[in-house]
């Protein structure tokens, strides 16, 4: 059974966020997503500084059985991406909630409204059951 984490919200892509301080949302994809997709050999992070909108594209997941396109569960400007996946992706398979997180973007607006629009972790759960 994939971990779902209590304080996180989700996106119906399998996307995790979380507010790290102020506008500021770290990004990651769930432990279910990373099962799905199996051993993860490469991620293309979103360009710093990249204006990201909810649902767009905002890099890729490659793994040994397809590439996977990342979406943004949030608005914003990417602000920090994990420089360690580079070398590192399988950190996706083994941290999804840690050392694999994605990406850190500053939400435009209310960032209680944009995560607002997420799914609760209970919400998620009944989603991938």
């Amino acid at each position: 059974m994939s971990e779902v984490r209590e304080h996180l919200v989700y996106s119906e892509e399998h996307e995790w966020a979380e507010t790290v301080e102020g506008q500021v949302v770290r990004v990651g994809i769930t432990d279910y997503a990373q099962s799905q997709l199996g051993d993860i050999v490469f991620v293309e992070l979103p360009e710093l500084g990249a204006s990201v909108l909810a649902g767009d594209s905002m890099g890729s997941i490659e793994s040994v059985k397809t590439v996977s396109e990342l979406y943004s569960p949030v608005s914003g400007k990417v602000l920090k991406v994990n420089g360690d996946l580079i070398d590192q992706p399988e950190l996706l398979n083994g941290e999804p909630y840690e050392g694999g997180w994605i990406a850190e973007v500053e939400v435009e607006g209310s960032v209680e409204e944009a995560l607002g629009k997420l799914l609760s972790a209970t919400k998620y759960q009944t989603l991938i059951e």
